[in-house]
């Protein structure tokens, strides 16, 4: 089915503020609370899984990336299942569910990092960013999932055996978004040498995916860069013990 912008916009509106309050709810401030204590006040002080693996262990960390990973996974789902089988234009068909499912991921990452539930000042966006990504393709194409996931295994090997887990973090992200990419480069080719609006739209959110949690990451860049940032052992995670209440 065809189908204009002007059509669907307020559906999509809808979708980009409801993924955007998605991407407010912090689970490392819920959980952290749970255990009597206020992770923004622990460690880095950012309320995120990285953090909560190195306060609370790897166990709680897990459980925090899977929740934070579910903001991404949700919006994407939504994006796929309204809009499936729909396209923009018939002269240079261009898959509304393509477009809407990546746009409801970016806002979720925005909720995520700039949550206006914690006057702007959330996490770095990396666990939604890899929930919305780990889905993207996965919703249409089942074989993605596998490879997505030995990535995703290849990420945390990195950083077990190298201890930088920001910039393990971001290796993640940036892979994604290049493989993703990729393919979109392959689906659309026609469409990109003829500077198709919804195209080119599409390749700059997965590209905003990338420039938000580089972002969101400068200061370890900085630290990285001047030899001061704090290593990431998954060794001590697993042998943290259990906190007191």
């Amino acid at each position: 089915m065809y189908t204009t912008f002007s059509q669907i916009w307020y559906w999509l509106l809808i979708g980009c503020i409801g993924s955007y309050f998605i991407g407010c709810f912090n689970f490392a401030v819920l959980i952290s609370r749970l255990k009597h204590r206020d992770i923004r006040s622990e460690g880095s002080g950012n309320p995120g899984t990285m953090n909560m693996s190195r306060t609370f262990g790897l166990k709680i960390g897990l459980i925090n990336f899977l929740c934070d990973a579910l903001k991404g996974v949700i919006p994407v789902m939504v994006g796929h299942l309204a809009f499936s089988g729909m396209f923009f234009s018939e002269t240079t068909p261009f898959m509304v569910s393509d477009f809407a499912r990546y746009l409801f991921g970016l806002f979720a990452v925005i909720g995520h990092i700039f949550p206006v539930t914690m006057k702007f000042r959330g996490g770095k966006g990396i666990a939604t960013t890899l929930g919305v990504f780990l889905c993207g393709l996965t919703c249409e194409q089942g074989w993605y999932f596998p490879v997505a996931f030995a990535f995703l295994v290849f990420v945390f090997l990195y950083i077990v055996v190298f201890e930088w887990g920001s910039m393990g973090s971001l290796i993640g992200v940036s892979g994604f978004t290049i493989w993703q990419g990729v393919i979109f480069f392959l689906r659309y080719t026609p469409l990109l040498q003829a500077m198709d609006a919804y195209a080119v739209i599409t390749f700059m959110i997965l590209l905003s995916f990338n420039l938000l949690t580089w972002i969101a990451h400068r200061a370890n860049l900085y630290r990285l860069m001047g030899g001061e940032e704090h290593r990431t052992s998954v060794k001590k995670m697993l042998r943290k013990k259990k906190t007191k209440a």
